[in-house]
C-alpha cells in the first residue's frame, strides 16, 4: 500500500476523493435506459435516441471543457461543470415530456461530461511524472470501485421511487462540487513561468503528428473493449444464457480491477510505457478472441478475466503517455480531445460489432477483435520510439524556458506543491 500510494500530493487525493463519491452516486446514466423504458414507458428506439444524445452532448461537452480548463481554469471549469450537472439531473428526474427529457438530457451530457479534461488536466499539474502510472491507476481502481457500489446501490434505489436515483446523483455531485470549491487550489501554468501555448490552440493539437497517431492506435483497442456492453451480451444469449449469467460474467471485470489494479504500477514499473501498452492490447485482444470459443458460461467468465488484465495494463499506462506528450498550457484540450476520441469509440463499437455479428457472423467478429488489438499492439511498438523522443524533447523544453524565465523570488514550479494545495488559504 505505501508503494501503491505512498508519496502523492494532497490535492491528488482530493480529486481521487470526488471522483469516488461522485461514482459511487453515479446513477442516471446507468439505469437511464431502464428508467425511460419501463417508468416513462418510451419505447426502446425513443429511449436509445435520448442515450445517444447524451453522448452527443457528452463530445459537446469533453471538447469546450478541455478548451475552458486551458483559457479559464481547471477549478472554475470543474465546478461550473458540476454544478451544472447536479442541477440538470434534478431537472431530469422531474421532467415530464419527451421533448424536456431530450432537450434535458443533451445538456446533461455536455456538463457532466465536460469536468473529465479539467480534472485529467489538473491531476497531471499536481502530481510528478514520476509519480503518474501509480496515480492514474489508483484513479482508476477508485472509478471501478464506485461503479460497482452504484450499480448495487441504484438497484435498491430503483425498487422504492426513480426519482431517488436523480436526487442521490445530483448529491453526490454538490458534494465534488464543494470539495472542488473549498479544498481545490487552481494549477492552471502561468504562461510566463511555463512553455508558452503552441499557436493555433486545438489546431496544434491536431497538427500533432505523435498524439493523433496514438488517439488512433488507441481507437481501435477501445473499438475492441467496448464490446462487452454490446455484442458480448447477444453472443451469450444466443449460447442459451440469461441476462442474469451476463451480469455476473461482466462482475468478475470490476472484481479484477479493484482487487488487482493497485498491484500494476509495481508491475510495471521500469518498463517503456510504448512496450506495456503493445502487451496490454495483444492481451485484450486474446481475451475478446477467445469468445469465438466460448459457449459455457465459465469460459465466457475467462475470457473477461484475459482481457480485464489487459486494461489495467493499458489504462495507467495510456494516461501516463497522454500526460508526457501534451504540453502544459494545451493539457486541457489534449484531454479533451482524448476523451472525443472515447466518444466515437462509444458510438461506433455497437455499430460496427453489430454489423460484423449480422454479417459474418460471430467467429468473424471475434477473431477480428483480435486483429485490431494486435495491429494496435504492433502500432505501439512502431510509434512508440518517435512518441518518446517527442515526450523528452517536451521536457526538455518546459525545463530550458523554466530556466530561464525564473528568478530568485520567483524559481517554482508551474503547478502548485503540496503547501501550496493547503486548504486554508484562498486559491489563486
Amino acid at each position: 500500500m505505501r508503494q501503491a500510494a505512498g508519496g502523492l500530493p494532497r490535492q491528488f487525493w482530493f480529486l481521487w476523493t470526488g471522483t469516488l463519491i461522485n461514482r459511487v452516486g453515479s446513477f442516471v446514466v446507468l439505469f437511464l435506459s431502464i428508467y425511460l423504458t419501463s417508468d416513462r414507458h418510451f419505447t426502446q428506439s425513443r429511449a436509445g435516441f435520448v442515450i445517444g444524445l447524451y453522448g452527443v452532448g457528452g463530445a459537446i461537452g469533453t471538447m469546450t471543457g478541455g478548451v475552458l480548463a486551458d483559457r479559464w481554469g481547471r477549478r472554475p471549469t470543474m465546478l461550473v461543470a458540476q454544478l451544472g450537472a447536479a442541477a440538470l439531473m434534478l431537472t431530469l428526474g422531474f421532467a415530464q415530456t419527451y421533448t424536456q427529457i431530450l432537450i434535458v438530457t443533451g445538456l446533461l451530457g455536455a456538463f457532466a461530461e465536460g469536468v473529465r479534461p479539467a480534472f485529467s488536466a489538473m491531476m497531471v499539474d499536481v502530481v510528478p511524472e514520476q509519480d503518474r502510472v501509480r496515480a492514474f491507476s489508483l484513479n482508476y481502481w477508485a472509478i471501478n470501485l464506485g461503479f460497482a457500489l452504484a450499480a448495487i446501490a441504484a438497484g435498491f434505489a430503483a425498487q422504492f421511487d426513480y426519482l431517488l436515483l436523480f436526487v442521490v446523483d445530483a448529491a453526490t455531485t454538490l458534494v465534488t462540487a464543494t470539495i472542488t470549491l473549498i479544498f481545490l487550489a487552481e494549477t492552471r501554468p502561468s504562461v510566463s513561468r511555463a512553455v508558452k501555448a503552441p499557436s493555433g490552440g486545438m489546431r496544434a493539437a491536431l497538427g500533432d503528428r505523435a498524439f493523433v497517431v496514438f488517439l488512433v492506435i488507441n481507437l481501435l483497442s477501445v473499438l475492441v473493449i467496448l464490446q462487452h456492453a454490446s455484442t458480448l451480451p447477444i453472443a451469450m444469449l444466443d449460447d442459451g444464457l440469461s441476462a442474469a449469467t451476463y451480469g455476473w460474467v461482466i462482475a468478475v471485470n470490476g472484481i479484477l480491477i479493484v482487487s488487482g489494479q493497485l498491484f500494476v504500477p509495481r508491475l510495471i514499473a521500469g518498463r517503456r510505457p510504448y512496450r506495456v501498452l503493445a502487451l496490454g492490447s495483444v492481451i485484450v485482444g486474446a481475451g475478446f478472441g477467445l469468445v469465438a470459443f466460448a459457449h459455457a458460461a465459465w469460459v465466457y467468465a475467462l475470457t473477461v478475466v484475459i482481457w480485464t488484465l489487459g486494461e489495467m495494463l493499458q489504462s495507467p499506462s495510456n494516461a501516463a503517455t497522454l500526460a508526457a506528450l501534451s504540453p502544459a498550457t494545451l493539457r486541457g484540450r489534449y484531454q479533451g480531445l482524448n476523451s472525443l476520441s472515447w466518444s466515437i469509440g462509444t458510438a461506433l463499437a455497437p455499430v460496427l460489432g453489430g454489423l460484423a455479428l449480422q454479417g459474418l457472423g460471430s467467429v468473424a467478429l471475434w477473431l477480428g477483435c483480435f486483429g485490431l488489438c494486435a495491429l494496435a499492439g504492433a502500432g505501439h511498438l512502431i510509434s512508440g520510439p518517435a512518441r518518446e523522443r517527442r515526450a523528452d524533447l517536451r521536457r526538455t523544453e518546459e525545463a530550458a524556458l523554466l530556466d530561464t524565465t525564473a528568478t530568485p523570488s520567483t524559481a517554482n514550479p508551474p503547478v502548485a506543491t503540496a503547501s501550496d494545495l493547503a486548504p486554508t488559504t484562498s486559491p489563486t
